[in-house]
């Protein structure tokens, strides 16, 4: 019996996107079992926390159905959590040139690490490439409406966060 192929899709999903939920899905057909990687990321200027968005995508994973997937947070090297975890695949989601540029250095560095970790591209959906959560973010502050980006249940988190913060943009 072969070993189980396992896959870790990392990133911050602050929040998680129609996008994001688009690379899930593809990316659960290409391994037995797909991590989604919570991580981290002071520099971004994250909206929620690390257990938000990891109850977040939890949730996105469950109306997507998938039993082969579970999310998990880390706060590590990603080649550090690959190993831990037992991946030998990282799945990426590339939008446009922009993202293939920076995912390319890093899954250079990251193959200098660890070369028997690949990591995957997948080309997001053609309709969902201009999803981007920064994006969804600056929409939501400025009193747009992100429901063509994100699933209900994170427009709702994401609203009633924007109402928290008092930050509706105004004419």
């Amino acid at each position: 019996m072969s070993a189980e192929r396992i896959g870790l899709y990392p990133g911050t999903f602050d929040p998680v996107t129609l996008g994001h939920a688009d690379i899930i899905r593809r990316g659960a057909k290409l391994v037995d079992r797909l991590v989604i990687g919570v991580t981290t990321n002071p520099s971004k200027n994250p909206m929620f926390t690390p257990e938000e968005r990891i109850a977040m995508v939890e949730a996105e994973v469950a109306r997507l159905g998938l039993p082969n997937v579970e999310v998990e947070g880390f706060d590590a090297l990603l080649m550090a959590y690959a190993e831990h975890r037992n991946a030998s695949i990282i799945v990426r989601g590339l939008r446009a040139v922009a993202d293939f540029e920076y995912e390319y250095q890093m899954a250079g560095m990251n193959q200098q690490i660890n070369n028997g970790i690949e990591t995957v591209f997948l080309m997001a959906d053609i309709s969902l490439q201009p999803i981007a959560s920064k994006l969804v973010k600056e929409i939501a502050l400025y009193g747009g409406d992100i429901a063509p980006f994100v699933a209900p249940d994170v427009k709702a988190q994401v609203d009633m966060r924007v109402e928290r913060l008092g930050r509706r943009g105004r004419l």
